[in-house]
């Protein structure tokens, strides 16, 4: 399943907050996060524990980035409950901001899972498809908010540079 999103900011400043946990955490619906890793930056190995509320429940699971084409997008995966997860964020350039997307697939790994996956997965897919519209308004929203801020500073200087102190 795939959702996507304008975002009125640029790539960049979107890329900014998907790759910061802390502040993904923050936008997006997630209850807690915690690393696992080293804490180091964003890259392909980078580890953590998302706990979010889905179904009127806390649902916990370890994810870890297994592909990343900097800038652009990045791939999560994860293994629970006789399952794959993958996701895929991706952003791009298009006009008056960006595209935002993310996709999201599981499969299961066993043959209970098979067959659930392929009966009563349909199921999920209703509320996994808010969840995920949820994140990416979260994410459109904070990069948005962004950059009025940093266009506000911005006039700020430009009317402090054409009006100096005559003091």
């Amino acid at each position: 399943m795939k959702v996507e999103q304008h975002v009125g900011a640029v790539p960049a400043t979107v890329w900014a907050i998907i790759t910061d946990l802390d502040r993904y955490a923050d936008v997006a619906d997630i209850v807690a996060l915690e690393r696992l890793d080293d804490g180091a930056g964003f890259g392909v190995g980078t580890k953590w524990r998302e706990t979010r509320r889905m179904f009127g429940r806390e649902a916990t699971e370890d994810m870890w980035v297994t592909e990343i084409d900097a800038g652009r997008k990045y791939v999560v995966e994860a293994e629970s409950h006789g399952a794959h997860y993958r996701s895929v964020l991706e952003v791009s350039p298009e006009a008056n901001g960006s595209r935002l997307s993310m996709q999201f697939d599981g499969t299961g790994t066993n043959v209970v899972t098979k067959v659930l996956g392929n009966t009563v997965g349909r199921l999920f897919e209703g509320p996994n498809r808010k969840a995920m519209q949820a994140d990416l308004a979260g994410i459109a929203a904070a990069a948005e908010a962004d950059e009025a801020a940093a266009a506000d500073v911005a006039d700020v200087a430009d009317v402090a540079a054409d009006h100096p102190d005559q003091s």
